[in-house]
């Protein structure tokens, strides 16, 4: 890396790398990762933490008991290590033999336990060496009768100077890509928007206390990292996220419509069907056919009932009926009814969403045909062909007519527009990070930052500040000075602003001041 970073003449080089929740970065010569970190934070400070236990409550109900996320993630990954990584795991496990004759018999359970209990995607020693402590010692919990030989494999795994050591750390990542993003993902239906890669679909919500901290942490050491909401590898487009993201602010409104469709889903398999009926929500209104498609992947993925290798046709034929169901008569109405009682909370969150993403700190990423209505589902569907007409054309709009809320394609596009040549034409207004706290009866709907002169405003759940009647007295502190709101065009004078004043036509702000 530092060889590469001296070669591009101190261009900046990106890790395509997934950090779990409290995982830092090495200190590599590097700006930082592709933005998978910075999209869990979105989407978590935009999710309504009070919904967590009803959303629990109903999840337990559909698996029949309390989903715990971390057994079932070593039970994901186990199975993985015993299944399709076999070879894997038995390579390493002659890499060991082949150096130390006295290997124990059981030295391949417990490597492949080991790789189970692994933490993070990869270690890079001598860099996280206490990641395979801790494994080692989550090992004992699940098989206390590997102790001893996982006691004797350590200090070879921890030698990076062994054959074996270092092959671990390119198994490990292996393990946990296929049996979390590509299996527990879909084995955990509580609110799917949370099951993203880069994110812990155990950890709930963020508050904007918290997500300030991460922000300003991330201005003081990795100001130049990506930042995104879509890319080639998320399971659901950046939309359908914001949609899915709203359930969390009607828990009883869902569990009335999981009631009234879930009597088509198939026998024994009610949770499975709420993640298939949370990917027709989020990305209504989809074709049959991708729906068709998606339910097949991800029944196949989740590797329950159906399998890849091994494809259960009449289950799968109950799924697509399943989505029939949703897209005919009664189904259809109802779902149409749901998304329509949460469109006000889906558009804000949208907007909110990218604002936050091209305005935190990092430099932004806008996956091809997201700067519009992304309403992919995992690929293959997020690689379908873009609409480039239907794209300029809202481009050429959004150059010269200022956005409003009834407008969400135009007013994504203009919120892209405005806050990139923000970026490039004004780059002295982006050099830092300071929250700033609005005052008044709705103030924690706010989330707001001053990035060192342009300051972004967004919502934070939307439906909940509708329920309580709107902003009202609420105020954002401006600095003094006469500033230019560029989505809407509309301009205020420093100090003490309204919030309803300001968010009038969006649920969203960018300002700047006036030149």
């Amino acid at each position: 890396l530092r060889d590469l970073a001296a070669l591009t003449g101190g261009a900046y080089v990106l890790v395509e790398k997934i950090l779990e929740p409290g995982e830092e970065l090495p200190d590599w010569p590097t700006a930082g990762t592709t933005g998978y970190d910075a999209l869990a934070f979105v989407d978590r400070v935009l999710t309504d933490p009070t919904a967590e236990q009803a959303l629990d409550a109903i999840d337990a109900r559909l698996h029949g008991l309390p989903l715990d996320w971390h057994a079932l993630i070593h039970q994901t990954k186990r199975g993985i290590a015993d299944s399709i990584l076999r070879a894997e795991v038995l390579r390493l496990e002659r890499e060991v033999r082949a150096a130390h004759d006295d290997a124990p018999d059981d030295t391949a359970d417990a490597l492949a336990e080991l790789l189970a209990c692994f933490p993070v995607y990869r270690s890079y020693l001598p860099e996280g060496a206490e990641h395979l402590q801790h494994a080692a010692e989550q090992s004992a919990h699940w098989r206390p009768e590997l102790s001893e030989t996982v006691a004797w494999l350590l200090p070879i795994l921890l030698d990076p100077s062994e054959e074996a050591a270092r092959r671990f750390q390119q198994t490990s990542g292996m393990v946990m890509a296929k049996g979390v993003e590509d299996t527990a993902f879909y084995r955990s239906a509580r609110l799917t928007s949370l099951n993203e890669v880069g994110g812990d679909p155990s950890v709930f919500a963020c508050a904007p206390v918290d997500f300030h901290t991460a922000m300003q942490r991330r201005q003081g050491r990795w100001p130049h990292a990506m930042t995104t909401l879509s890319t080639h590898d998320t399971k659901r487009g950046e939309d359908v996220r914001a949609r899915i993201g709203t359930i969390a602010e009607v828990p009883q409104e869902w569990d009335a419509l999981l009631e009234r469709l879930l009597v088509h889903a198939p026998v024994h398999d009610r949770a499975f069907s709420s993640l298939l009926l949370q990917a027709v929500v989020g990305a209504w209104p989809a074709s049959r056919e991708r729906l068709h498609a998606y339910a097949e992947k991800a029944a196949r993925e989740s590797d329950a009932r159906t399998h890849w290798t091994d494809p259960d046709e009449a289950y799968e034929q109950a799924l697509a009926a399943f989505v029939d169901a949703c897209l005919e008569g009664e189904g259809r109405a109802a779902i149409e009814g749901f998304v329509a009682s949460v469109d006000a909370g889906w558009r804000s969150n949208v907007l909110a969403a990218k604002l936050l993403a091209l305005a935190m700190p990092g430099v932004p990423d806008v996956y091809q045909g997201s700067e519009v209505r992304e309403l992919s589902l995992v690929d293959p569907d997020n690689r379908r062909p873009i609409d480039w007409a239907e794209a300029d054309g809202l481009r050429a709009r959004a150059a010269s007519e200022p956005a409003h809320v009834d407008d969400l394609e135009h007013a994504k596009v203009r919120l892209v527009r405005e806050t990139l040549r923000l970026r490039r034409d004004r780059p002295e207004l982006v050099t830092g990070y300071a929250p700033v706290h609005a005052q008044g009866a709705a103030a924690e709907h706010v989330v707001a930052f001053d990035r060192g002169g342009a300051i972004a405003v967004v919502t934070r759940l939307p439906l909940g500040l509708a329920r309580r009647g709107g902003w009202g007295d609420t105020t954002l502190p401006l600095p003094a000075g006469r500033w230019r709101e560029l989505l809407s065009g509309r301009e205020h004078d420093g100090g003490s602003v309204r919030v309803a004043d300001l968010l009038r036509d969006l649920p969203v702000a960018l300002l700047a001041p006036v030149e």
